[in-house]
C-alpha cells in the first residue's frame, strides 16, 4: 500500500488558515485598523468599495516599515510583538498573532506601500494568492497604505456565502466603531463608494460616543470612574430611558480591545435592576484597564473573547461601579410613599439608625471593599449574586414559571380544543366586553364565546396584511403634507437604506436625504401624523431584535417587526366599534387563532364544555 499522508501545499494551507481569521470583509477591516493603531498612527483612513468585496484600503501615518519588514509581514507567524512565550501573557498591542496579513494575502490581491520617516524611498509590494508578484522602491508618505482587492477571488465558495452589500457594510461599520471607540484620541475616517460615512476628529471618549452612536445620547450619558490598584473602570452608561430591545449600543473595552462577554454584560444589566424592563438593555461604553498578566486574549482567532484570571472580582467590581454611578447621579429606584401609607410605619423608617447599626454596616465586607482605598481585589469570591448570572440569558428568568405557563397552555389546548376545524363567527348583535383593557369577550354563533387578546390578535391581522402587501397587494401610501426629516446613527442609516424597497411595499415612502438623514414623503393611511420618526426608529429597533434569528429572511423579519411594533398594545381602551372591527378582521385571517410566534390570539369556550362545568 502506498503512503497516503502528505503535507498540504502552502497556498492551500494558507487558505485554510485564512478561514479562521478572515471570515468576511469586516474581518480584514478589523485586522488592518488594529495594525495601523499598533504602528503609532494618529490619523487612520478607511476606504471601502462594494462593502469590501471589491476594495478595502487603509492609509495610516504610522511609523511605516523597512523593505525587509514589509516583505516579512506577509509570512505566517511573523510578528514584531512576541519575542518569548512569556510575552503571550502580557499582550499590550492589538495584533500579535502574525497571521492577519498572511491570511489576507492568501484570499485576495494585496498591494502595500510603506515608508519609514528616516528613509527617502518607500517600498511597494504586490501579492496575489500568497505569491509576491512585484516588489520595488516607490515614493510615498511616511506610514503604510495597504489595499485589498477582490476578497476571496480564489475561494468562490466562500465568496458566495457573503451577504448583501448592506449586510456586509453593517459588519464593517461595527468593526470600525469598536476600534474608533477604543482610541478616541486618534483621528478616523470611513468612506464607502466615495461617500463619507464617518469623519472623526481626535477628542474625548464622550465626544467619540456621540459621533458614533448619535446626538440623542448627548444628555443621556452618565460617567463611570472607579480606580483601584487591581483594575480601573471608566466610561459612560446610558440613563434608563435609553434602554433598548437590542444589545447594539453596548461596548466593553479591556485594555483598549473590544470584547464580547455575556458575563460582564450581565454585571451591567443587573446593576439596572428595577430601573429598566426585564427585556431591555442599557447603552454603555466601558473601558476596563488592568495588568495584562491578569487576562488571556489568545483564546480565539478574532481575539474578541478573553479569559480573566478572576472573573468574579471583575464582575463584582463592574456591578458595584455601575450602581455607584447611577446612585451618584440620582438615578435609582424611589419609594412611592403615597401608594401605601403603612410603609411609613415600617421599622426601617421609624427606628433610628443607632451606633450599633452603623458599626454593623461599616464592618460588612462589601462596605470595606469599596470604601477602603485600592481594595477591589479583596471582593468576596463567593458572592451569591454571581452564581446565577447565566439565568439572564435564558428564555425566561423564571424557569418554574415558564414550565407552569407551558403546562397551562397544554391544558387549555386539551380543554377547549384549541384546534379549529370550522370557521368561528360572532353573532350579529354580539355581546362585546373588554376586560382589564387587554382581553375581549364575544359570544359566537357556535353557542359559546371567545376570549381574545387584543394585542396578539392585532399582530396576526397586521402580519397577514403585510404578507399580502409584499406578495403584490401593496398597501397604499398617504402623501405627507409636511414631509418629516430625521437623522439616525450611521449604522442605522445603512440598515434603513437596505430596508427602503421593502418598506415601500408596505406603504412607506422614505428617501435618503444627506449623509445619515432621511425624509418621509408618505406613510400608510392608518399611521398617525407626527409619529413617523418614532415609528421608524422603533421599527429599526424591533428589526434588530430579530437579527439573531438566522432562519428568517430580511422580509420576514421586517413583517414580524412591523406587526409587533404597530399592534394595539395591551392597556388601550377600545370602543365597541373598534372591538367589533378587530374581531371581524381577526376571524377573516387565514390563520386567526395564533400569532406567527405560536401564541394563541384567542381561546374558544364551547357550550358543551360550559355545560360540563355545572352539571356533573
Amino acid at each position: 500500500m502506498p503512503d497516503i499522508i502528505q503535507l498540504l501545499p502552502d497556498h492551500i494551507a494558507n487558505q485554510i488558515a485564512a478561514g479562521e481569521v478572515i471570515q468576511r470583509p469586516a474581518s480584514a477591516v478589523k485586522e488592518l485598523l488594529e495594525n495601523a493603531v499598533d504602528a503609532g498612527a494618529t490619523k487612520i483612513q478607511l476606504f471601502v468599495e462594494e462593502a469590501g468585496k471589491k476594495l478595502i484600503q487603509v492609509i495610516d501615518n504610522g511609523k511605516g516599515m523597512s523593505e525587509t519588514d514589509a516583505r516579512m509581514s506577509f509570512e505566517r507567524h511573523a510578528t514584531s510583538k512576541i519575542q518569548s512565550i512569556d510575552d503571550l501573557f502580557r499582550i499590550k498591542t492589538m495584533g500579535f498573532r502574525g497571521e492577519a496579513l498572511a491570511s489576507i494575502a492568501a484570499v485576495a490581491s494585496v498591494e502595500m506601500k510603506t515608508k519609514k520617516e528616516t528613509d527617502e524611498l518607500g517600498i511597494y509590494i504586490a501579492i496575489e494568492n500568497s505569491t509576491v508578484i512585484q516588489q520595488e522602491p516607490c515614493t510615498c508618505e511616511t506610514g503604510t497604505n495597504i489595499s485589498i482587492k477582490n476578497l476571496f477571488f480564489n475561494v468562490p465558495a466562500r465568496r458566495n456565502f457573503l451577504k448583501s452589500n448592506a449586510v456586509e457594510m453593517r459588519h464593517i461599520i461595527d468593526e470600525f466603531q469598536r476600534v474608533a471607540l477604543a482610541f478616541p484620541t486618534l483621528s478616523f475616517s470611513l468612506k464607502h463608494n466615495d461617500h463619507d460615512i464617518f469623519y472623526l476628529e481626535a477628542g474625548s471618549l464622550k465626544q467619540r460616543i456621540i459621533q458614533l452612536l448619535g446626538n440623542h445620547l448627548n444628555s443621556k450619558l452618565v460617567p463611570v470612574q472607579e480606580n483601584t490598584d487591581y483594575m480601573n473602570l471608566t466610561g459612560f452608561i446610558g440613563k434608563p430611558d435609553t434602554a433598548r430591545k437590542t444589545r447594539g449600543d453596548q461596548f466593553f473595552l479591556v485594555n483598549n480591545r473590544f470584547i464580547k462577554s455575556a458575563y460582564l454584560n450581565h454585571a451591567v444589566v443587573s446593576a439596572y435592576k428595577d430601573l429598566i424592563p426585564a427585556d431591555s438593555f442599557p447603552a454603555y461604553v466601558l473601558r476596563v484597564d488592568l495588568d495584562a498578566a491578569q487576562i488571556d486574549i489568545n483564546v480565539h482567532p478574532t481575539k474578541q473573547e478573553i479569559k480573566f484570571e478572576d472573573e468574579r472580582v471583575v464582575y463584582a467590581f463592574v456591578q458595584s461601579a455601575i450602581k455607584h454611578a447611577l446612585a451618584t447621579f440620582s438615578i435609582a429606584p424611589t419609594l412611592e410613599f403615597d401608594l401605601d401609607k403603612n410603609i411609613q410605619h415600617l421599622d426601617a423608617i421609624q427606628q433610628p439608625f443607632t451606633d450599633d447599626k452603623k458599626q454593623a454596616a461599616a464592618t460588612s465586607s462589601l462596605f470595606k471593599t469599596f470604601t477602603k482605598k485600592n481594595q477591589a481585589h479583596f471582593i468576596e469570591k463567593n458572592n451569591s449574586e454571581l452564581k446565577n448570572w447565566k439565568t439572564f440569558f435564558e428564555p425566561s428568568p423564571n424557569v418554574t414559571g415558564q414550565k407552569n405557563k407551558d403546562n397551562a397552555i397544554t391544558q387549555v389546548d386539551s380543554l377547549f380544543e384549541h384546534v379549529h376545524t370550522q370557521k368561528i363567527t360572532i353573532t350579529e348583535n354580539a355581546t362585546l366586553l373588554q376586560i382589564a383593557q387587554t382581553f375581549i369577550i364575544a359570544n359566537t354563533q357556535q353557542q359559546g364565546f371567545i376570549v381574545a387578546h387584543q394585542q396578539l390578535a392585532h399582530e396576526r391581522i397586521l402580519y397577514e396584511r403585510f404578507a399580502q402587501a409584499v406578495s403584490g397587494k401593496h398597501i397604499p401610501t398617504q402623501k405627507s403634507i409636511f414631509p418629516i426629516t430625521f437623522d439616525v446613527s450611521p449604522a442605522d442609516a445603512v440598515l434603513l437604506q437596505e430596508l427602503l424597497p421593502e418598506l415601500a411595499l408596505l406603504g412607506y415612502e422614505i428617501e435618503s436625504f444627506g449623509q445619515h438623514s432621511f425624509v418621509v414623503q408618505g406613510t400608510p393611511a392608518d399611521i398617525t401624523a407626527g409619529q413617523e420618526k418614532h415609528i421608524i426608529e422603533s421599527l429599526l429597533d424591533q428589526f434588530k431584535h430579530f437579527s439573531s434569528e438566522l432562519k428568517f429572511s430580511k422580509r420576514e423579519k421586517l413583517m414580524r417587526s412591523m406587526a409587533q411594533q404597530q399592534a394595539i398594545k395591551a392597556g388601550k381602551i377600545l370602543s365597541a366599534e373598534e372591538i367589533h372591527h378587530l374581531l371581524q378582521e381577526l376571524l377573516n385571517c387565514k390563520t386567526p387563532n395564533v400569532t406567527v410566534n405560536g401564541q394563541p390570539t384567542y381561546i374558544e369556550f364551547k357550550a358543551d364544555y360550559l355545560q360540563q362545568l355545572f352539571i356533573k
